[in-house]
């Protein structure tokens, strides 16, 4: 067996029924948070060579094909995929929905084929608005960058728990809360992250945004699939997925236009790559700065000789341990590291950058806020969010507004729940997920969304 630790890698009343149906898919969501089962890892297929990671065994599946379509969105293979948390519906049918496992061709940010898994659900609920049957493509937040993290993964295990990983399907929440409104849900791996080809690249806006614009393109191909070209498209994302969602609302007229988006949702948003950094830097979630320097390290050359000429030892070895982290080991292993401590000289990642023009320009071709988004997009951010800086978020909003496009901006107003504790970033995420999701809805089911760029200072 191969394994991702050793191979060399670069671095009242009555219910109404659809309100019962709601109520039970929620239920089922809830399940998560005391969801103790073992990780329950299938073996590889066999005749391939399978790869391990942290201890987890990824399924062959995962392996992309030595040749790829010539399409992007074009599905390569699909398989059932059984949901971790899931339970049998009045008709027989399972609760939430029926899951599919698939891989399909997408194009990285340096123009090059890439196979990309995930994951649509056939919700078990019905669609009661106008139109077709909705797809909302999810684009989950941070899942960390071993394989055994990806979110399509995490769905059939919602929690996997070895000596070595702790990763946790916390976005099974968000996804049972769209499935149960009728909407079709397709949840995008990302590049890297399962496909055991390449280092997850994460952050990388062009790699997301395309993997999540064409994961929408493949799930009309899905056996069984009740979406059609038809379908109204909606894009849901928070956190690192708030980043992709936003990316791809930005990309979506060049690169999909055959992709009917309807609305994005955009939550705690990573649109200025260079404060997110100095927010992460010393907080719960400093590992995220090793996929970060690793994932570039890949696509660029410029950042893999920054981190050849400034990093030291102690932050080469951070860099390959991260490198098949979920984001538990990455809490438990570097919560709160300075990265001071992996530069030569005791600087700072940003101060590295800083001095680096090209490293500089890298992270400015990351800047989300340069295009204007199609379609309506909302746009929610913590007002005491410190790991996603709020202040970067609200300005995506702004520069959005700039460009004339149709935002609804929400500032979510919470205490502070401690200082570089994870706790202000993720508050938001539950607390105003119910808003987010009956926005989408609303967008999905043809309704007019109302700009309120109208009470934002738009000047410099």
């Amino acid at each position: 067996m191969s394994s991702r630790n050793t191979r060399p890698r670069t671095p009242s009343a009555a219910l109404s029924p659809r309100r019962a149906v709601g109520l039970r898919m929620l239920a089922v969501a809830a399940a998560v948070a005391t969801y103790l089962a073992g990780s329950g890892v299938p073996a590889a297929a066999d005749g391939a060579t399978p790869v391990v990671s942290r201890g987890v065994t990824i399924p062959a599946f995962y392996q992309p094909p030595a040749d790829l379509p010539t399409t992007n969105g074009t599905l390569i293979r699909t398989e059932p995929l059984p949901l971790g948390l899931s339970i049998p519906g009045l008709d027989g049918r399972p609760m939430p929905g029926t899951a599919t496992r698939l891989m399909y061709r997408s194009t990285d940010s340096n123009g090059q084929a890439v196979g990309v898994t995930g994951a649509y659900i056939e919700p078990w609920a019905q669609w009661r608005g106008t139109g077709p049957r909705p797809l909302v493509a999810l684009a989950s937040g941070t899942m960390g960058q071993g394989d055994q993290c990806a979110p399509s993964f995490a769905l059939q295990h919602p929690l996997t728990l070895t000596g070595d990983t702790l990763s946790v399907g916390y976005e099974a929440l968000a996804v049972y809360r769209l499935l149960a409104t009728g909407a079709a849900v397709v949840v995008t791996d990302y590049v890297g992250l399962g496909a055991t080809d390449r280092l997850h690249t994460y952050v990388n806006r062009l790699d997301e945004g395309r993997a999540l614009l064409d994961a929408a393109r493949a799930a009309r191909a899905v056996p069984g699939a009740s979406v059609t070209d038809r379908s109204r498209v909606g894009l849901y994302g928070y956190s690192q997925g708030g980043g992709a969602s936003a990316a791809a609302a930005e990309l979506q007229p060049t690169y999909a236009p055959d992709v009917p988006l309807a609305g994005t949702y955009v939550g705690a948003p990573p649109a200025d790559l260079t404060a997110v950094i100095g927010g992460i830097d010393g907080s719960a979630l400093a590992g995220a700065l090793g996929w970060s320097l690793n994932g570039f390290a890949q696509s660029d050359p410029a950042v893999r000789d920054v981190i050849e000429a400034n990093v030291n030892e102690a932050g080469r070895a951070a860099l390959k341990d991260t490198s098949t982290m979920c984001v538990g080991d990455a809490i438990l292993r570097y919560a709160f590291t300075r990265s001071s401590r992996w530069i030569t000289g005791g600087r700072s990642l940003t101060a590295v950058i800083a001095a680096s023009p090209e490293a500089s320009a890298v992270l400015d071709r990351q800047r989300i806020g340069t295009l204007k988004p199609a379609g309506p997009v909302r746009v929610a951010t913590g007002v005491q969010d410190d790991i996603v800086p709020h202040r970067q978020a609200r300005q995506l909003a702004v520069d959005w507004c700039r460009k004339g496009a149709d935002v609804t901006y929400q500032a979510v107003s919470l205490p502070n729940l401690g200082d570089k504790l994870l706790t202000n970033h993720l508050a938001p995420l539950i607390t105003d997920q119910g808003d987010a999701v009956a926005w989408l809805t609303d967008r999905l089911a043809g309704r007019t969304a109302y700009s309120n760029c109208w009470t934002m200072p738009l000047q410099p």
